[in-house]
């Protein structure tokens, strides 16, 4: 089975891109983290337990206000959910308490995630699919890319356009808060960048500065040359032979170990110039 790992920045048009490649003609199966961000901190589990804890003193907003149709102790009993943008202002931003209290929101959440992501890919293998999504905003930075054959990333040439399609969406945001989110994230172009040195057939970049008919055109092509390289054969040969998947798994994210390795070096030497 194929991983593709599909990756981006915030309003770069990735949930696009993974609801088109969920759809005909290409119904591919999608393991969306930020579908699992979410349900890994559902009142009453340990993942929101443990936000309660740490973030509730300093933040009185952390929950949802109760109201006629939000009692006190939550729908179910287990508590009121989180209050989603209040925790965001709180994390997001680039001065080193946003970046601590970050750093704390993801060590409680990504070990979740990564849990009930193994599960997925787990049903997806067994099933017979011959590729899957594996939708993460933090790919790269979560060292996950390793593990994926293909890495797609979702990008756009100009920062404004990200911008404006982020207050477009969310417009309770102010460019402030906006602008603090886009920040919290590599930015897109140095992914875009990274992806293309994985190399040909390993990394595609799908650029999406222009309509969405030209974007199905071009995840269109970028699908067609991975299943050149990935035919379903090949991976209906791999479901049978468990043993060589699990080579051919190996063999895979030793490759991604070192393409990282090169370019981590590439950085430094850029680093070095400066």
């Amino acid at each position: 089975m194929l991983l593709i790992g599909l990756t981006g920045s915030i309003a770069t048009g990735k949930s696009t891109v993974s609801s088109i490649l969920s759809s005909p003609p290409y119904k591919l199966p999608i393991i969306d983290a930020d579908v699992l961000a979410r349900k890994v901190v559902e009142p009453g589990t340990a993942g929101y337990n443990a936000i309660v804890k740490y973030f509730g003193p300093t933040t009185p907003e952390l929950l949802v206000e109760p109201s006629d149709t939000m009692p006190e102790n939550g729908i179910n009993g287990k508590g009121r959910p989180l209050n989603r943008p209040a925790l965001g202002r709180r994390v997001f931003g680039d001065s080193e308490e946003r970046k601590k209290d970050r750093g704390v929101l993801n060590k409680i959440v990504h070990p979740a995630v990564r849990k009930e992501m193994y599960k997925s890919l787990l049903w997806c293998y067994v099933t017979g699919h011959w590729a899957v999504i594996l939708d993460v905003p933090l790919l790269f930075e979560s060292a996950l890319d390793r593990m994926c054959g293909v890495v797609m990333v979702v990008a756009v040439r100009e920062p404004e356009v990200q911008m404006k399609r982020l207050m477009d969406r969310d417009p309770h945001l102010t460019r402030e808060d906006a602008q603090n989110r886009v920040l919290s994230q590599t930015d897109v172009r140095l992914k875009a960048r990274r992806c293309e040195a994985r190399g040909k057939g390993k990394g595609v970049v799908v650029w999406n500065d222009s309509s969405k008919e030209e974007l199905k055109a071009e995840i269109d092509n970028a699908i067609q040359e991975i299943q050149k390289r990935s035919p379903s054969w090949w991976n209906w040969f791999l479901l049978l032979n468990p043993p060589l998947a699990v080579l051919s798994g190996a063999w895979t994210f030793w490759q991604n170990v070192q393409i990282n390795k090169r370019w981590n070096e590439l950085e430094l030497k850029e680093k070095a110039k400066l």
